[in-house]
């Protein structure tokens, strides 16, 4: 295999998947996991007649790192290797696409819609794979896309109905899985493998070279005392007091301490009540206070002004319907000069962006060659810290040079390339980022990892420390002084630890032992899953939702204005994606906004503009019209922005997974046979 040269600890943790068993290969950030799956791919294509690889990844922008830094680089010379991603017209037909290849780089939704297809020319059997990469594999648990694909593993496995494909797991965090107890963190660790059919190795002959080719960082905790005074805070609070006191809540309602996420918790179930009850001074209110509670998030975190914005622009949005509406605008509208003059006094500026400045200070000057990241919490975060940098003459003196990197529809894929190669050449030295670049991203060597207004779990913690690979490297968390972060930063380090204790007490297990407790585990998974195809969960009829109530049972009213606008039998889904309404009379019930422009093209659909609520001032919006094929023009409606009325009472769901009826699939060609005579021209 020309060009590749594997570390002893790599030649170490794959041997049992060159002898063809079940691993997961876990190695920390850095070590060279894909490289190691890159080996084993080879020497299978080498080795198996008929042999097909499919590399899976949780993300569009791995699946074009992993094809086009690792597996065509070594494999295309001799390999038929392709990469395949929603960007990409070959999944529709990705059948054909692995009859004709050797290796597939895809994504894990583009292999399960293949393997939930009818279609021939797209629809894929496990048994035509031999060999499945499973990256960032700590992520096969629960119902996640990667779960669901080990289900149909899992039910080929137990009906003993065709060949199954070795699988090989790659991850640097196994994580805990919320365990708090010995004992819990090895059942959850042995849930991963039985999910995975897996068994773990790591590096342990050659564990002294993995030491010095993986160099931990110097960490460090730069803590800050609260605020002394916050007249800004105050207010917002003093704000919040106010819609209380009009909101009249529940006697049996407690809403903890604003500012914190447990308040956030608490007003969202308000606002379900307020939905339920159809009290919508309870709806409204709760939707307001959140935005304050956003708000004080903010403040905790960034700069006044970046908390004002956020409040500024929630009310841009906000329309007037009744006195409730009038009453939470106005109080706003009166106080807004108020909080201007105080978030433009540095008196009371945030210590932890002080503190900030400080560290980025400490490791940047220049003439230093330093590498730093930030890691923020939200993309609006990122955008904030990254105007401060900006503005900041301290570091610009000090030869910092900020951009963002964020995932989603917040950046192109090209400009997401394009912002991490000159983090490479050196035209930018400072990114930062939201969690995309934690997993995955190959980024250079940094010498400063930062973790700034983060609550996450110890496999982000894990994957954040790893990007600080250069020597003498350092690791800082910037957070108050016994805060949230600082607690958590420690409860996820002793995780970490759990996990590898629980790790070490499976690895301790005899074989037997070991093959009779994922057979448990896997019987267990088998009949949950049989169960719930036999009570109906998960859908019928091939679609979302599911759960009770036929679709013609179920209205769906504005979430804002809550007028009955539609039936749930109006809802069909179109390619598994966008869910439409497909009664042309819902046409009546909306408002044309602007042109929604995306970043990116498809083959069958447009996006049209923004659709609204058109009852009285409403405006709330619903979502925008898609158009298919250039024939159809399609609501395509986000359920978040509705409620639903159903026999049982109101309700509301954020995705449509979760609806109690059942959403049928749009056949498109019936579709244009009913409506011929209102298609485009």
């Amino acid at each position: 295999m020309a060009g590749v040269i594997l570390h002893g600890y790599q030649e170490e943790v794959v041997q049992r998947a060159l002898q063809g068993e079940n691993i997961i290969v876990w190695l920390p950030t850095g070590a060279g996991k894909t490289r190691a799956a890159v080996y084993v791919a080879h020497k299978h294509l080498e080795r198996t007649p008929g042999a097909k690889v499919v590399v899976l990844v949780n993300t569009v922008h791995l699946v074009e790192q992993h094809y086009s830094k690792e597996f065509q680089p070594f494999l295309g010379h001799a390999y038929k290797v392709t990469a395949v991603s929603s960007d990409s017209d070959q999944k529709d037909f990705l059948g054909a696409v692995l009859r004709d290849r050797d290796l597939l780089v895809c994504t894990a939704q583009i292999l399960l819609n293949a393997l939930d297809s009818d279609e021939e020319d797209k629809h894929v059997e496990l048994s035509d794979i031999t060999l499945l990469v499973v990256d960032e594999c700590h992520r096969t648990v629960k119902k996640t896309v990667y779960n669901k694909i080990m289900r149909l593993y899992l039910e080929k496995k137990m009906s003993g109905h065709g060949r199954l494909p070795q699988v090989l797991g790659l991850t640097a965090s196994l994580g805990s899985g919320g365990a708090k107890s010995p004992e819990k963190a090895v059942q959850h660790v042995l849930e991963m493998c039985a999910n995975l059919d897996c068994a773990i190795v790591c590096a342990e002959n050659c564990i002294d070279e993995l030491n010095v080719k993986i160099a931990r960082p110097l960490q460090t905790f730069d803590i800050v005392d609260k605020r002394q005074e916050d007249p800004f805070g105050a207010h917002v609070k003093w704000m919040m007091q106010a819609i209380h006191a009009f909101m009249e809540p529940p006697e049996d309602v407690t809403l903890r301490e604003f500012g914190t996420q447990e308040y956030e918790s608490d007003v969202v179930a308000l606002q379900k009540r307020g939905v339920k009850e159809r009290d919508r001074r309870l709806q409204q209110c709760a939707i307001h206070l959140r935005q304050y509670n956003d708000a004080l998030l903010i403040h905790d975190t960034l700069l006044m002004e970046d908390a004002l914005t956020s409040l500024h622009d929630f009310y841009t949005e906000t329309t007037i319907t009744d006195d409730i509406d009038r009453f939470l605008v106005n109080l706003f509208q009166d106080n807004q000069a108020g909080l201007l003059t105080m978030a433009r006094d540095t008196r009371y500026a945030n210590p932890k962006m002080e503190q900030l400045e400080s560290v980025l200070l400490r490791h940047f000057s220049p003439n230093a060659e330093s590498r730093g990241i930030i890691f923020s919490k939200t993309r609006r975060s990122t955008q904030a810290l990254h105007r401060w940098a900006l503005a900041k003459e301290q570091l610009r003196s000090a030869g910092i040079k900020p951009a963002t990197v964020t995932g989603g529809a917040g950046m192109t894929q090209h400009d997401r390339n394009e912002t991490i190669r000159n983090f490479r050449l050196g035209s930018v030295n400072l990114l930062i980022a939201t969690s995309v670049a934690e997993e995955g991203l190959d980024i250079t060597e940094c010498n400063l990892v930062v973790r700034y207004g983060l609550l996450t779990n110890e496999i982000a913690q894990q994957q954040a420390r790893g990007r600080a690979r250069a020597q003498d490297s350092h690791y800082s968390l910037v957070a108050q002084r016994g805060g949230p972060e600082e607690r958590r930063e420690h409860l996820n380090t002793y995780l970490e630890g759990l996990t590898a204790a629980a790790v070490g007490t499976i690895h301790q297990m005899s074989p037997p032992e070991f093959r009779a407790k994922i057979a448990q585990l896997q019987q267990g998974a088998w009949v949950a899953t049989e169960e719930e195809k036999n009570s109906g969960g998960g859908g019928g009829g091939g679609g979302a939702g599911g759960g009770g109530y036929s679709a013609a049972q179920v209205q769906l009213l504005c979430a804002n204005c809550l007028t009955a606008v539609a039936r749930g039998s109006d809802i069909q889904l179109l390619d598994k994606t966008h869910y439409v309404n497909v009664n042309l009379q819902f046409r009546s019930r909306y408002n044309q906004g602007t042109p929604v422009y995306l970043d990116k093209t498809f083959e069958d659909w447009e996006p049209g503009c923004i659709i609204t609520c058109n009852n009285g001032n409403c405006n709330k919006r619903w979502g925008y019209e898609l158009k298919y094929h250039k024939l159809a023009l399609l609501p395509n409606l986000a359920i978040k922005h509705f409620a639903l009325e159903t026999p049982g009472g109101r309700t509301t769901v954020k995705k449509w997974k979760d609806v109690p009826f059942a959403v049928e699939h749009l056949t498109f060609s019936e579709f244009c046979r009913r409506h011929a005579a209102h298609l485009l021209d």
